[in-house]
């Protein structure tokens, strides 16, 4: 069964206790993944961000995008404009199956793995992650990475608040620390 059958037929319904509602729509659901990663480097190094959206390609299915700089940071050489990163935004039966991966295989391959923090979760119900390497992806082969980078992923859901955003992502499975 896939993961999006099974939140449908199955978590909602346990939501619908969890959360004390009637109507299964009221139950909080995500809308999408966001997956995020910043490259200053890419202010000398050019070929960075190709490298960076081969591998986000593979890890998400999906194209990704190549964001620019929103102003000019002197500091760091960077310039209004200036292509520093990339992302790609997953919604469907993209974004259930990234959420399955990053929950049965993702997550339990870190290591010195002690729980997601609670303080992850925003004040609307969305949960923001910082993996410190894109090597935990099973499909990165470790041996074709030019350089270890960090990995962002947000899960956005419409849980107005806190409270219910978490619950709604233990309900997934996700892991929190006690």
């Amino acid at each position: 069964m896939f993961f999006k059958d099974y939140f449908q037929q199955q978590l909602v319904k346990k939501g619908m206790e969890v959360f004390g509602v009637k109507n299964p729509m009221a139950v909080p659901r995500v809308l999408k993944i966001v997956l995020n990663v910043g490259a200053g480097e890419a202010v000398v190094n050019k070929g960075a961000l190709e490298k960076i959206q081969e591998q986000l390609s593979l890890i998400s299915g999906q194209k990704p995008v190549i964001t620019k700089a929103r102003k000019s940071v002197s500091a760091f050489k960077i310039r209004k404009g200036l292509p520093i990163g990339v992302k790609v935004t997953l919604r469907g039966k993209r974004m259930y199956d990234f959420l399955e991966k990053l929950i049965k295989i993702v997550i339990p391959r870190i290591r010195d793995f002690r729980g997601i923090s609670s303080e992850s979760i925003d004040e609307h119900g969305n949960l923001n992650l910082g993996f410190p390497e894109q090597t935990i992806f099973p499909e990165i082969d470790f041996d074709k990475i030019d350089k270890i980078r960090g990995l962002e992923v947000t899960i956005v859901t419409n849980a107005k608040v806190k409270e219910k955003g978490k619950k709604l992502f233990e309900l997934l499975g996700i892991p929190f620390k006690r």
